[in-house]
């Protein structure tokens, strides 16, 4: 991932799906986050919604340069759920995202095998039926200088096509930019060599 500027994520919550295996159910979700606090709001919410299931497993990703991740198995045979429900993350490449299964026993016993299956299914579903887009990785710098020096940063921003994300504007100027991972070395560098501008990224 780290040769390119873009990453794959989803546009936003997956419709529920549905996957039987031996009158077990498995209901699979997928939700786009953009924290760990997040997936916790979205798990809590669906223990609620089927608080008579009998696991509710997941798996997340988040980031894009550094990657954090975890997978939960909540009660099935170790690795027999969280890990195959990761897998299909990795598989359809996409990230700041969490998958929920949740399993309704039906009686018959699955074995491991029967339910790394069922689990890897579900969460394969979700995501199919997901729309995956591709966003790109930005770069965000604070720009400072003062306000006689207006004109050369914005003549800059202009010609470069940066995004402000936010600006203050008094006798000392602060905006914060942010521009494409490809692009950014070049930015810090035409900053970096204006006189009276300092650049950092953060």
């Amino acid at each position: 991932m780290s040769t390119t500027d873009t990453y794959k994520t989803i546009e936003e919550a997956s419709p529920e799906v549905l996957f039987k295996e031996k009158n077990s159910k498995f209901y699979g979700y997928a939700f786009p986050i953009s924290s760990e606090e997040e997936a916790k709001t979205h798990i809590e919410r669906l223990k609620k919604e089927h608080f008579s299931a009998r696991h509710w497993c997941y798996a997340w990703q988040l980031g894009t340069t550094k990657i954090q991740y975890r997978a939960n198995d909540d009660g099935e045979p170790n690795n027999s759920a969280g890990m195959p429900i990761y897998g299909q993350i990795q598989s359809f490449d996409v990230t700041n995202i969490l998958i929920v299964v949740v399993r309704y026993f039906g009686g018959i016993k699955l074995g491991v095998g029967g339910l790394i299956s069922a689990y890897r299914e579900g969460a394969k579903l979700a995501l199919e039926s997901s729309n995956i887009i591709e966003k790109t990785i930005d770069i965000h710098f604070n720009i400072t200088f003062d306000y006689k020096n207006m004109n050369k940063v914005m003549r800059v921003i202009k010609e470069k096509n940066l995004n402000i994300i936010s600006q203050k504007m008094e006798e000392n100027c602060q905006i914060e930019i942010s521009t494409r991972k490809k692009n950014a070395e070049m930015i810090f560098d035409i900053f970096t060599n204006l006189f009276e501008v300092e650049i950092k990224e953060f």
